[in-house]
């Protein structure tokens, strides 16, 4: 059996929800813990395996079901050795339930890399020490770690970039996929593939069926979401998904604004991740069904309105819009809590919106109702 499977439950249109299966996890002291995972999903990311501000009993409560870490940063601090150690990601920073680690390859393309055929060197960010990652030593690193699922390391190449540019990007993460999937060893950890391409359509489906035939346990689709305009990613991801196997997850790498989520979804797309609801909350922004509201105005002095009372979720409604304004002008770190947990839980509401609208079939109408404010 597979280490992670998709039973599509329900569609509309391009649109589908359903259940992902990853095998069950003993969750760091918390006992075993189920291995379902409703899409489509979101991911909080957290770098450093924590998300700023939040601890993981905060996130078992808003709902989370994966977190995202970094391999990068997890590899050069604390080390591959001490998570290993620990027991892996997961119990290392208590969390119950699943995780996903990137390859750490978006992370170094800013750092200016060497790379070859054989990987990429750089230089850490910590120490200034040489630091060299092969696709044999992503998944080495990875699945030390104890991710449930594992990316390959791939190439990104930066916006804009020539045809010549991205089709190079393109053909070296494949070459790369390749011997990742040969090196992968863990029947109990998922391995995915990258599809690449720029917003260069026939690229990405060259690369979707070029990736899958190198054989997934599920697809990302990276590349995306770094600036380009939307009528130029949703394409790109239309691209992809159309050749990806439907009973395969499919993985927006990066994307996480309520327009962007709700087209590619639209597209047929299931798991997202992204730093942007933490570190607008970090800047004194919430996320609401009013759009982004900047919490610093001072039209907000003495706003005696929840952050969002069309959010279930307590942190969404306890505090006043001029309590948590007061908190953000007098650099109370509080403030920068307060937001996190509600930009977290607004967007697991909207994400769970989608899938109670794909079952009634109306996703059309709520995609509608949503990019009337965000788009």
């Amino acid at each position: 059996m597979r280490p992670v499977q998709l039973d599509v439950e329900a569609t509309d249109g391009l649109a589908r929800t359903g259940r992902m299966h990853l095998p069950p996890r003993l969750g760091g002291g918390h006992g075993e813990v189920s291995g379902l995972v409703e899409t489509p999903t979101f991911m909080p990311v957290g770098t450093r395996a924590a998300v700023k501000h939040l601890t993981s009993a905060d996130l078992d409560e808003l709902g989370a079901e994966i977190v995202l870490g970094n391999t990068y940063h997890l590899m050069l601090r604390p080390g591959v050795d001490v998570v290993e150690k620990m027991g892996g990601l997961g119990t290392f920073q208590s969390w119950p339930r699943h995780t996903l680690t990137d390859s750490g390859g978006y992370q170094i393309l800013s750092l200016e890399p060497k790379i070859t055929e054989e990987g990429a060197t750089f230089f850490s960010t910590y120490d200034g020490d040489k630091v060299f990652l092969s696709p044999e030593k992503a998944v080495e690193v990875q699945q030390a770690i104890g991710a449930d699922i594992q990316m390959v390391l791939d190439i990104c190449s930066p916006l804009p970039s020539s045809e010549p540019v991205i089709r190079d990007a393109m053909e070296q993460t494949l070459r790369w996929a390749e011997r990742a999937r040969a090196v992968h060893t863990c029947p109990d950890q998922a391995l995915f593939g990258i599809v690449q391409g720029g917003v260069d359509l026939p690229m990405r489906v060259e690369s979707a069926q070029r990736t899958v035939e190198i054989g997934f346990d599920g697809y990302g689709i990276g590349g995306l979401s770094v600036g380009e305009e939307r009528d130029q990613m949703l394409p790109a991801i239309a691209a992809a998904t159309e050749h990806l196997p439907a009973d395969r997850p499919r993985y927006v790498m990066g994307l996480g604004d309520p327009a962007g989520l709700l087209g590619a979804v639209a597209n047929g797309a299931d798991i997202f991740d992204c730093v942007l609801p933490t570190r607008l909350a970090r800047h004194g922004t919430a996320l609401t069904s009013e759009g982004r509201l900047n919490l610093k105005n001072a039209r907000f002095a003495t706003a005696d309105e929840p952050l969002d009372a069309s959010c279930p979720h307590p942190a969404s409604q306890r505090w006043s819009r001029a309590y948590v304004r007061h908190l953000l002008v007098t650099k109370e770190p509080t403030a920068a809590r307060i937001l996190t947990l509600h930009n977290l839980a607004w967007l697991f509401h909207l994400v769970s919106r989608m899938r109670d609208a794909i079952r009634a079939g109306t996703f059309d109408a709520l995609r509608r109702e949503v990019l009337d404010v965000w788009g």
